[in-house]
């Protein structure tokens, strides 16, 4: 295996040849972005460089006037000798592997990713490379996710119910990513769907993009609240427990996260229910995702990086290294709105 082509700097993960940085966390000169969740794609960067898909977002999120270059799946830059492309991520539209290439020497930062089609975002795609980084959010065997089919099932139950007992429900998700994914699935016979203003300005700029969301209502204060009656309402993790919510009165709350899996009561709060549906790969597709990329050494981020990394090397015989970086996965505190 030749000489590395990553490195963990102060700012970020460096390819010094490319002279680029993969979601750095300090201003830099040159940021090749993952995906546009806050903790990968953060403001200050004089130059960015993501997918197609990404870009109203980052926009929205960054400012209009951000220095942003877009490319699609697949397609090849080269900086200083380094051919630089971008793959499927599955994680939420737009969410890419950053793919570098120098001399036969490959490496591959994934960002985040889950392995399950959504629908929504385009499938992952394991790319060969000596050198992979990976995220493991979920690294650890009790995390084990069930077919999305199955989830949704019980999110329209819950809603059924509810709606029958004239209650309007309440879903926290992420407004970028998890709420999409669930206006994608879910059982739109049921009754009206409502978004949050911060969901609604994210559709409205996937929609800008071409990204097939579902388009629904933006809750305004001209909305009679007698039109909610029976209705699901989406909101980000941040609008629960705030005065915004009464005009939904009365409602139940349910959040929509892998943390449901286990720490469903600390994570939910106030919230009276949870449903385990997370935009990262689980133990076993952490793992399957790994091993087709056929690496030979394995970079770990942000999550249980002690023991999926022990697991690595003493079960499936692959080098790992743990990274200290400033991602966070799947955390409602990422919410900034």
């Amino acid at each position: 295996m030749g000489k590395s082509l990553i490195e963990l700097t102060p700012s970020g993960i460096y390819c010094p040849k490319a002279g680029i940085f993969i979601d750095p966390w300090k201003p830099v000169e040159k940021a090749v972005i993952t995906h546009a969740h806050s903790d990968h794609s953060r403001w200050g960067m004089k130059s960015y460089l993501a997918h197609k898909a990404s870009e109203e977002v980052m926009k929205l999120r960054l400012g209009k006037d951000i220095s942003l270059q877009t490319i699609d799946y697949q397609q090849v830059i080269h900086m200083n000798g380094v051919a630089v492309s971008l793959h499927p991520a599955g994680h939420i539209p737009g969410s890419s592997q950053i793919r570098l290439e120098y001399k036969g020497q490959v490496a591959v930062i994934s960002g985040d990713y889950k392995l399950e089609d959504d629908g929504l975002s385009e499938p992952f795609e394991p790319v060969h490379c000596h050198e992979f980084v990976s995220e493991c959010t979920f690294g650890l065997p009790i995390y084990k996710w069930e077919p999305q089919q199955l989830v949704f099932e019980r999110i329209n139950k819950w809603w059924q119910t509810n709606a029958a007992h004239n209650r309007n429900s309440v879903i926290f998700a992420y407004s970028l990513g998890k709420a999409q994914r669930v206006l994608k699935n879910i059982d739109k016979d049921i009754g009206e769907i409502f978004a949050h203003g911060a969901i609604w300005n994210t559709n409205q700029a996937l929609l800008a993009n071409h990204i097939k969301v579902v388009d629904v209502p933006k809750v305004t204060a001209d909305i009679p609240k007698s039109r909610y009656k029976g209705a699901l309402i989406i909101a980000p993790p941040s609008a629960m427990g705030t005065p915004w919510m009464k005009k939904f009165s009365p409602y139940r709350t349910a959040v929509c996260s892998g943390w449901m899996n286990i720490r469903g009561a600390k994570k939910r709060r106030a919230a009276d229910t949870g449903f385990v549906l997370s935009d990262h790969a689980d133990w076993p597709s952490l793992i399957k995702a790994i091993k087709a990329t056929a690496a030979e050494r394995v970079y770990l981020t942000h999550g249980s990086t002690a023991v999926f990394g022990k697991y690595l090397e003493e079960v499936e015989n692959i080098m790992a290294v743990e990274l200290k970086t400033l991602f966070e996965g799947e955390d409602s505190n990422l919410e900034v709105e």
